[in-house]
């Protein structure tokens, strides 16, 4: 089930709160011991960041799966440790990345660092809006064991789950699986909150593991059948087919999904219903197509239907999916209430031409 770990940082207190859960969730991955050291230090150099950069913030950190996963990746699992902050923002973040720089107050490691050590790493920062950054620490596979006649796809998603008042489980869920030319971005919202919710969408990424192949609209129609003895969820469902540049979708539930094509932003429109309770008798699944400036978002109605795209989809190429989708968030919450139910937001977007974001 997705098990997040959130961290307010108000004080100093709660820099040792974000190292402790660092650790926790390191160890639910299943991290050897030095990993679990660098997830240690990544928390704890973002949370000592927030306190004295902007003046507090918040730590979320969860279990996700490889950016582009291939089917059968499913069970390698890396840390996303993400600082989420309303503060003044970074007017140069080059030079936070810089070597040299760092917090006095810090372990001396800076951002620097934390981009080296990480698996991934991705930075942004809007002056008077806040700032998001984010690592994920994994299992350090060796890469020269890849096939090297295997092409990573130009896309990948991310995205971020936070639980309501910081609950232990989010009712919400997020998964994407690669197989051959197709990527297929799925988000989940199980009714209602805790460990129930939870394990309904948790039961729908789990069919989308199984049987990665079908459309969107089949898709759906085999998680119905699963999600039966569960409380039910909303799904949508997103496939690309990478080689004829086509985005099929489907949705039943109010799981909400915009598709952007240059300057143009569309809904894309789910059905009324419950996977698992109350399936609609005509399922349509439309397309559309996708380019190389495509980007779409899904997310639950933790996010306000009327969210605006703010400064980070601007330019999509040049950020991880995940810190999009966690600067979404942000720009349409405030310090005071983060969020107003679990709140999950996938990204399927251009896959950058190097490794920071």
């Amino acid at each position: 089930m997705p098990r997040v770990w959130e961290v307010p940082v108000h004080d100093s207190t709660r820099v040792r709160d974000a190292r402790v859960a660092a650790r926790e969730a390191a160890r639910h991955a299943g991290l050897a011991d030095d990993r679990v050291a660098t997830a240690e230090l990544v928390a704890t150099e973002l949370a000592t960041n927030l306190l004295k950069h902007a003046g507090g913030g918040r730590v979320l950190l969860d279990l996700v799966g490889p950016s582009v996963p291939a089917h059968g990746d499913e069970r390698i699992l890396l840390v996303q440790i993400m600082a989420i902050d309303h503060g003044p923002g970074m007017p140069d973040t080059a030079a936070a990345l810089r070597d040299g720089y760092s917090t006095a107050a810090s372990l001396g490691a800076g951002l620097g660092t934390c981009l080296r050590i990480a698996d991934d790493f991705g930075l942004h920062s809007t002056p008077g809006r806040g700032t998001t950054v984010m690592a994920r620490i994994g299992p350090l596979r060796d890469r020269d064991t890849a096939d090297p006649h295997s092409e990573p796809p130009p896309v990948r998603a991310g995205g971020v789950n936070m639980p309501l008042a910081g609950g232990e489980f989010s009712g919400d869920a997020w998964a994407c699986v690669r197989t051959a030319d197709r990527v297929t971005l799925l988000l989940a919202d199980g009714l209602g909150h805790g460990p129930q919710a939870a394990r309904a969408s948790s039961a729908a990424v789990a069919v989308l593991r199984s049987v990665p192949h079908l459309p969107p609209a089949d898709l759906l129609r085999r998680m119905h059948t699963v999600l039966r003895d569960t409380r039910g969820a909303a799904v949508a469902v997103a496939q690309l087919d990478v080689a004829a540049a086509k985005l099929d979708f489907a949705g039943v539930g109010n799981v909400g999904a915009r598709l952007r094509d240059g300057d143009h932003w569309q809904g894309l429109v789910s059905f009324p219903g419950i996977v698992g309770a109350h399936f609609p008798a005509r399922l349509p699944q439309h397309q559309e197509r996708w380019t190389r400036d495509s980007l779409l978002v899904l997310h639950s109605d933790g996010l306000p239907s009327r969210w605006s795209p703010g400064p980070a989809v601007e330019t999509p190429s040049s950020l991880d999916p995940a810190v999009i989708a966690a600067s979404i968030v942000r720009d349409a919450s405030s310090p005071a209430r983060p969020v107003r139910d679990d709140t999950a937001v996938a990204v399927l977007g251009p896959r950058p031409p190097d490794r920071l974001s």
